[in-house]
């Protein structure tokens, strides 16, 4: 039985996220002050004291939820990984957990993506939507049927849930498609804008300059990336898909699914909240689920 670390992305932000370990870790503390350094700004006190607002702001919750869940991979004593995966965000405390690439690199990679995201969101209007209750095929099918507007499925996050992203107009008009095809809800996120559809190519882009000039090292362990859902452990494969994230949908069912199938038992959760483990439940039923 392998044991699998996977790591959360945005949302599974709180307040009050890291404290502890900030209070009774000494590497951790380093860690922490090292992020406000490289950061420019004391976003532990974002993370320690901030409002709920504070924390949503992109700029400051991709790295957050990235910090808490490096840190707790880097300081844990059990940490013996034998394949991991990130969600979205969290494919890059899962590259930096496995040695793929330094805290430092990962934590400005990370920045970098969130102002591009960011750039990307003001560029033209746009939003993403939960799809519950929904077979994959259908959701796909009335997605590419609207060619006056973008509209993609974005996350396949488990069976029965996919999120879809694209412009405002083409998101509502999917969502009334998607329920008159039966699905049981359709609903509107309180997001910034189209993440992880064509709608953020210029955030790719400038991305990708940023990840092709930072230092990358092989993992020590696979690593099921988002776009294919396939173990990598070669650089320029890392690389690759890590820059077509951006637009390309996150398959954390599949991914899932493959880690099982290559022997996965037992599913680690690295990072602020339990996401991730509620939705393994529903795509993998007869594995273990626990947090560092």
């Amino acid at each position: 039985m392998k044991a699998a670390y996977v790591f959360p992305g945005q949302g599974s932000q709180f307040k009050g996220m890291g404290l502890d370990l900030y209070q009774n870790s000494d590497s951790a503390k380093v860690m922490f002050d090292q992020a406000n350094e490289i950061l420019g700004f004391d976003i532990t006190k974002i993370m320690f004291e901030g409002t709920d607002e504070e924390l949503k702001q992109t700029n400051v919750t991709q790295p957050a939820i990235f910090i808490h869940s490096v840190i707790l991979a880097k300081v844990s004593p059990d940490f013996a990984p034998e394949m991991v995966a990130g969600h979205s965000l969290g494919e890059f405390s899962a590259l930096v957990a496995v040695g793929a690439l330094s805290f430092e690199d990962g934590l400005r990679l990370v920045a970098k993506r969130a102002d591009a995201m960011q750039k990307a969101c003001l560029i033209r209007p746009s939003t993403m939507a939960a799809i519950l209750g929904l077979n994959d095929k259908t959701i796909e099918d009335i997605c590419a049927g609207i060619t006056d507007e973008i509209v993609v499925p974005a996350n396949y996050n488990c069976p029965g849930q996919v999120v879809i992203s694209g412009s405002i107009e083409g998101v509502e008009k999917a969502c009334e498609l998607l329920k008159a095809a039966g699905a049981k809800r359709a609903l509107i996120l309180p997001v910034g804008g189209a993440f992880h559809s064509p709608l953020m190519e210029p955030a790719r882009e400038e991305l990708a300059a940023a990840i092709n000039s930072a230092e990358f090292e092989a993992p020590i362990c696979p690593v099921y990336q988002n776009v294919n859902a396939k173990p990598a452990t070669e650089v320029s494969v890392i690389k690759e898909n890590l820059i077509a994230q951006l637009t390309a949908p996150v398959r954390w069912t599949q991914s899932v699914e493959q880690m099982v199938a290559d022997g996965a038992g037992i599913f680690i959760e690295s990072g602020p909240g339990k996401v991730l483990q509620g939705l393994i439940k529903k795509i993998s039923n007869g594995v273990e689920l626990k947090s560092i």
